[in-house]
C-alpha cells in the first residue's frame, strides 16, 4: 500500500514538474510568427512595447502608461533595472558596440574579441534580471553611410550567437540608423542570429514597416527611436540653419509615429520607443527632448500619455505657433528687431514667457553625441511681453537662434525658436574643445594610431585636472608611438573634413605623468600637402618632460594657417625600459 501511495505521489509530482516545465517563466520572452504577423510573448502573454528611452523619471514614465524603457548600454544599469521592475516596466537592455567614427576598427581582431568579451559579461550579469525584455545589441554601429561593412555585421552576428548561447530566453535585437543602404539585407538575410530589427527613424517613422516589407524583410521590428524630424531632414534657412519645429508640432509627430507602428497597423511591429524621455543638447537644447532640463513637461508627454493609456494630467501643456519675424532673419550688427508669437493654454491660465538669444551650435549632424550647453547672450532682449519681444542683434557676425519658452503653473511648457543671422564674416567662437569630460562627442576622434601601436593604450579614467575624468595614455614599447585626433575618423588625408580655427592663438591642455620624467610631444596638424585633403597648417612642441603634478602646456599657433585643421591634436611618446603612463585633460583651442 505504501509503495502504491509513493508511486501515485511520484506520478503527481512528475506531472506537476512537466506542467511547470511546459509553462514559460513569468519573465521569459519569445517571438511567435502567426498567420497575421509577429507577436512578442512575455511569460506566455502577448506584449506590445509602449516605451521610451532617456534619463528622466521612471515614475513619470510608468504614470504616463508606458510599459518599457530602452537603455543604450548596460554600464550602471542595475539600479535602473531594479527601479523599472519595481514600477512594472520592462527593459530593453543595450550592449554598446563600437563605432568606426569614434575610432573603433572592426578589422582589428583583438579589439573585436575584447568587445565580444564585454558582450559576454553583460549577458552573464543581467540575463536573470526580471525586468529584462530584449537584448539591444549595438546602436547605429554600422555608421551613417551605406552600412555595408561586412566586418561590422560579422561582429554583430557573432555577438548575437554568443548571447543566444548564454541566454535562450530573451530575443536579440540590433538597431540601425534608419533603413537606407544595405541595412535591411544585412539584418534580415545575413545576420541569422538577430531576431528583431530595431530602427531609429524620425521623419520616416510612419513608413518603417512598409519599407521593410517592400525590401523583403521578414523579421519583426521595433521603432527604437522616434520623435520630430531630425536636423538632417528639416528645411533650412538661406544660410543653412535647420528650422526646428515647435513643441506642438513635435507632439503631433510623436502621435503619428506611435499610431503608425501599432501592431494593428503593421503586423511585423512589436511596438516602439519614443526619444527622448528627458532633455538633451543635440543641435539645440530643445530639438529632441520631451522634457526641459528643469523637469518641465512638454506637449509630447501629454500626447503619449493619451496614447499609452496613462493618467492624463489635469492641466495640459500650452500650445505654441512658430515665432514670426517683423523683417526677415538676416540683419546687420546691432540691429533691433521685433518678433511675435502666439501661445494658447487650454485651461486659459496666464502663461510666463522666457526669451533667450543664443549662438548657434553649428553642429547639426553629431550622430547622437551630446554637445555642451550654450550660454545666452547678455542684454540681447530689449523688451519682453506675453506676445512678443524686441531683440538687439549682437555686434559679432555669425548665426544665432532666438528661443521662447511658455510656462504654465502646472509643470507644463511649450517651446519655439527661430534662426537668425548677423551679416559679416562669421568668426569661430573660442574655446574650441578637443577633449573634456563635459563634451559627450568629440569633433576630432583619436583614431590615428602610429608607431608601436600594439604597445599603446588610451583610456578614460577616474582622475582629472578639471572634473572627474581624464585621458590616460600608456605605452609599453621601447621606440615610439603616437595618436592623432582626426576628422573624419580613420582618415589620413583622403577625405574632406576638418574645422576652421582661424583666430586661435594657442592649443592649451593640462597633463601630468604617472611618476614624472615621461617624454612626450604635443601638436596640431600632421597631414602634408601631398595628400588630397591636408591640414592647412601644422605645429609641434619640443619634447616635454612631464611632472607628476598637473601642469598647463600650450602650443602657440600665431601665424599658422588654421582654416582647415583635420588633425586637431597629436601626441607622440618616447619609450623607455619601463612603461610610460601619463594623463591629459581639458584640451582646447583658445584665442
Amino acid at each position: 500500500m505504501r509503495l502504491f501511495i509513493r508511486l501515485i505521489w511520484g506520478l503527481i509530482l512528475t506531472g506537476c514538474a512537466v506542467a511547470a516545465a511546459s509553462e514559460p517563466a513569468p519573465h521569459h520572452v519569445s517571438l511567435q510568427k502567426t498567420d497575421t504577423g509577429w507577436v512578442l510573448l512575455r511569460g506566455g502573454a502577448p506584449y506590445v512595447v509602449k516605451g521610451a528611452g532617456g534619463d528622466h523619471s521612471l515614475e513619470a514614465l510608468a504614470a504616463a502608461g508606458a510599459n518599457s524603457i530602452r537603455l543604450w548600454d548596460f554600464a550602471n544599469a542595475r539600479p535602473i533595472m531594479d527601479e523599472a521592475h519595481r514600477l512594472g516596466l520592462s527593459v530593453t537592455l543595450g550592449i554598446w558596440l563600437g563605432h568606426e567614427r569614434h575610432g573603433f576598427n572592426y578589422s582589428d581582431e583583438a579589439a573585436v574579441a575584447e568587445q565580444l568579451e564585454r558582450v559576454r559579461a553583460a549577458v552573464l550579469e543581467y540575463r536573470d534580471h526580471p525586468a529584462l525584455l530584449i537584448w539591444g545589441l549595438g546602436n547605429e554601429m554600422e555608421g551613417f553611410e551605406a552600412g555595408d561593412n561586412p566586418s561590422v555585421w560579422q561582429a554583430v552576428n557573432d555577438a548575437a550567437k554568443l548571447i543566444k548561447s548564454l541566454d535562450p530566453h530573451h530575443p536579440v535585437m540590433t538597431v540601425t540608423a534608419e533603413l537606407g543602404g544595405e541595412r535591411i539585407r544585412f539584418v534580415h538575410e545575413v545576420c541569422d542570429a538577430i531576431d528583431i530589427h530595431g530602427v531609429n527613424s524620425y521623419g520616416g517613422a510612419t513608413s518603417v514597416g512598409n519599407r521593410i516589407a517592400a525590401a523583403g524583410g521578414e523579421k519583426p521590428y521595433l521603432v527604437t527611436e522616434y520623435g520630430p524630424y531630425g536636423t538632417w531632414e528639416s528645411p533650412n534657412t538661406a544660410w543653412g540653419s535647420p528650422i526646428e519645429p515647435t513643441s506642438s508640432q513635435k507632439a503631433a509627430s510623436y502621435r503619428a509615429a506611435y499610431v503608425a507602428n501599432l501592431p494593428t497597423h503593421q503586423p511585423a511591429s512589436l511596438g516602439s520607443y519614443a526619444f527622448t524621455w528627458g532633455a538633451k543638447m543635440e543641435a539645440t537644447e530643445t530639438w529632441f527632448g520631451m522634457w526641459l532640463r528643469d523637469g518641465t513637461r512638454l506637449g509630447a508627454v501629454d500626447a503619449l500619455t493619451d496614447l499609452w493609456g496613462g493618467k492624463a494630467p489635469p492641466d495640459l501643456a500650452p500650445s505654441i505657433e512658430p515665432i514670426v519675424l517683423s523683417d526677415g532673419g538676416e540683419h546687420d550688427p546691432g540691429d533691433v528687431i521685433d518678433v511675435t508669437v502666439n501661445v494658447e493654454d487650454e485651461e486659459d491660465e496666464r502663461l510666463r514667457l522666457e526669451w533667450r538669444l543664443l549662438p548657434e551650435s553649428g553642429e547639426w549632424l553629431t550622430g547622437g553625441d551630446v554637445r555642451p550647453i550654450l550660454a545666452p547672450i547678455d542684454d540681447a532682449l530689449v523688451t519682453k511681453s506675453a506676445t512678443g519681444a524686441t531683440v538687439r542683434m549682437p555686434e559679432v557676425p555669425g548665426h544665432y537662434r532666438l528661443f521662447v519658452t511658455a510656462y504654465d503653473s502646472a509643470g507644463g511648457a511649450a517651446t519655439a525658436n527661430v534662426p537668425l543671422k548677423v551679416r559679416g564674416e562669421p568668426r569661430t567662437r573660442f574655446p574650441v574643445t578637443v577633449y573634456h569630460e563635459d563634451i559627450g562627442g568629440m569633433r576630432w576622434v583619436p583614431s590615428g594610431w602610429m608607431g608601436e601601436t600594439e604597445a599603446l593604450a588610451l583610456d578614460n579614467v577616474d582622475t582629472a585636472y578639471d572634473g572627474l575624468k581624464s585621458l590616460r595614455v600608456r605605452f609599453e614599447g621601447r621606440a615610439w608611438a603616437g595618436i592623432a585626433w582626426q576628422h573624419p575618423a580613420n582618415d589620413w588625408g583622403d577625405q574632406p573634413g576638418g574645422f576652421d580655427l582661424s583666430g586661435a592663438k594657442a592649443l592649451e591642455l593640462w597633463a601630468r605623468g604617472e611618476y614624472g620624467g615621461e617624454s612626450v610631444t604635443f601638436g596640431v596638424g600632421i597631414l602634408e600637402s601631398d595628400k588630397p585633403y591636408p591640414d592647412s597648417g601644422k605645429r609641434q612642441s619640443k619634447p616635454i618632460e612631464l611632472t607628476s603634478e598637473w601642469q598647463r602646456y600650450t602650443v602657440p599657433l600665431r601665424g599658422l594657417d588654421l582654416d582647415t585643421i583635420k588633425t586637431g591634436f597629436v601626441i607622440t611618446v618616447t619609450g623607455r625600459t619601463t612603461p610610460v603612463t601619463f594623463y591629459l585633460d581639458k584640451i582646447r583651442f583658445i584665442d
